[in-house]
């Protein structure tokens, strides 16, 4: 198969307008302590700094406080952060107020410009929405009102979390950064305009502007480990995921550390954030079950028998590369594997589930 290449994309072109605080190294969730700091890299972009927001609190904006958005809020809050964002029920939001965060309901199909004016009072910008049909990245949509609300002193990062899904099938082969994404898809197509928009604005802005994209995400409470236990039906996706010779994922743990990376050492553009093991779904799965019948000492039913659909093979196969986001980034993987992945899940599961 012929895999077509294009240049990385990276900006800016100019130094970035504003600098980077400090963050405390007594990380949460596994992290270890032992993070690198600066990179010959990134060197190229501190010097630039201009002394705002030296000595002052960091504030993080989430969009979409969903799975990964709440693991990266309450780790930053840990660290003495002021963490605000966004969710779409008020049940998720009292239950993050109680938390301590301060929360804003959001449609993302009819977006309130109030949010927009929020904002420009902070220093770090996470955008973990999903671009929607027919509308495409809800937050983009205000595109020229974002540039001239953030044109301030204060926002100096930004990250969009995008999906490894926009490089399609790539038959099996090793896939970086600079292979030209072909999305067939609406929604891989709405994904790589998100893409664009975000390090477009960025770049305007002069601020540093990554794009993060996250293989198959699991963790504590979404994994392999806790499909079994729940014994729930799997959904099309995941039986499509069944007949996968690959599949990239990434322990939400992992994700947490790269963005904390990029937060120490910005050098802008897009990422692959994931593991070093792209094994097949039926493999985690087969060690999933080793790990519960080995730690509670019986057989569990096994669940989700893929079906014979062969239109599932085909879809969506490639081996994903990480090594940019550990030269660049200086990422250390906590868990470089599923394997080590689903034992730490497994180890901090303490209710004995019930058998069938």
């Amino acid at each position: 198969m012929d895999v077509y290449r294009t240049p990385a994309v990276r900006f800016p072109a100019g130094p970035l307008r504003y600098p980077l605080d400090p963050v405390p190294e007594n990380w949460s969730i596994g992290r270890p302590s032992n993070l690198r700091f600066c990179s010959a890299a990134s060197a190229k972009l501190h010097h630039f700094g201009n002394g705002i927001n030296q000595g002052k609190q960091n504030r993080m904006f989430i969009l979409g406080l969903g799975f990964v958005g709440e693991f990266v809020a309450r780790d930053l809050m840990n660290q003495g952060w002021a963490v605000s964002g966004t969710c779409t029920s008020v049940s998720k939001k009292e239950k993050l107020e109680k938390l301590g965060f301060n929360v804003h309901l959001f449609d993302a199909t009819e977006p309130k410009l109030e949010v927009v004016n929020i904002l420009n009072q902070h220093t770090h910008l996470l955008i973990s929405i999903p671009p929607c049909k027919d509308i495409g990245d809800p937050m983009l949509q205000h595109a020229e009102l974002l540039r001239k609300k953030l044109n301030n002193e204060h926002l100096q990062w930004l990250c969009y979390l995008s999906t490894t899904s926009v490089y399609v099938d790539c038959g099996g082969e090793w896939v970086d950064e600079n292979y030209k994404p072909i999305p067939s898809s609406e929604l891989a197509k709405l994904r790589l305009a998100s893409e664009e928009g975000w390090l477009s604005l960025g770049h305007d802005l002069g601020m540093a502007a990554h794009v993060f994209r996250l293989g198959g995400i699991y963790g504590p409470g979404r994994s392999a480990i806790d499909t079994i236990i729940k014994r729930g039906t799997l959904s099309e996706v995941q039986r499509g995921r069944s007949f996968k010779k690959y599949t990239a994922r990434i322990h939400v743990a992992d994700i947490c550390n790269a963005l904390i990376e990029s937060i120490h050492k910005p050098f802008p553009g897009i990422y692959n954030i994931v593991d070093d093991d792209p094994a097949p779904r039926t493999e985690v799965f087969s060690f999933a079950y080793k790990l519960i019948n080995e730690k509670w000492g019986f057989e569990f039913k096994k669940v989700g028998t893929p079906d014979t659909n062969e239109s599932f093979r085909k879809k969506g196969e490639k081996r994903v590369l990480n090594t940019r986001m550990k030269n660049e980034l200086g990422v250390k993987l906590i868990h470089g594997s599923y394997r080590s992945g689903l034992l730490s899940i497994c180890d901090q599961m303490h209710d004995y589930p019930l058998s069938t």
